[in-house]
């Protein structure tokens, strides 16, 4: 695999189920069983972290076979295991529809056509999604809501998106 692939995160090992070497697997994916179709599970460095030879829905992701694992012991080991998957290897999204990741590297501009910086990462602190946005001219990240308001137009073909900033919120004037 070469260097520039984008790795997407998709699951993470909860650790083992049972005694028989059955792993535990919570999804990030719309579908959990769809984890079986990617091939091998990538750690963070690209290298293989799991591959799933049979998998059951559970609650949170699947239960399943690895040809890593043989014992609950071995499955234990793994638990916390961030499981990742090449870009590439996902679905294309339907028209309209995009993966978060897609905007990561997109040039952030202002309604003048102003770069404004580029999309660092996206990020979900338990609210919604938000972008943080690395500064053309240096400096540190600034965080932007990913909504209508303040990202009104996506060009990620064309490798940018619109960027409202918010009017900054002051001190809150006495009632």
């Amino acid at each position: 695999m070469t260097t520039d692939t984008k790795l997407i995160l998709v699951a993470q090992v909860a650790g083992g189920f049972g005694v028989k070497g059955e792993v535990r697997v919570t999804a990030y994916t719309a579908e959990p069983m769809a984890l079986l179709s990617y091939g091998p599970l990538l750690r963070a460095d690209g290298s293989v972290g799991l591959t799933l030879t049979s998998a059951r829905p559970d609650k949170n992701g699947v239960v399943g076979r690895a040809r890593e694992v043989a014992t609950k012991e071995e499955a234990d080991a793994l638990r916390g295991l961030k499981l990742h998957v090449p870009r590439d290897r996902l679905p294309e999204p339907d028209e309209d529809e995009f993966y978060l990741t897609d905007l990561v590297g997109l040039q952030a501009r202002d309604p003048d056509g102003t770069a404004l910086g580029a999309v660092k990462s996206v990020q979900n602190f338990g609210a919604d999604d938000m972008l943080e946005i690395a500064p053309a001219a240096g400096g540190p990240t600034w965080y932007l809501p990913f909504t209508r308001e303040a990202v009104p137009e996506l060009h990620i073909a064309d490798g940018w998106l619109l960027a409202v900033r918010p009017a900054e919120v002051g001190e809150r004037e006495p009632d």
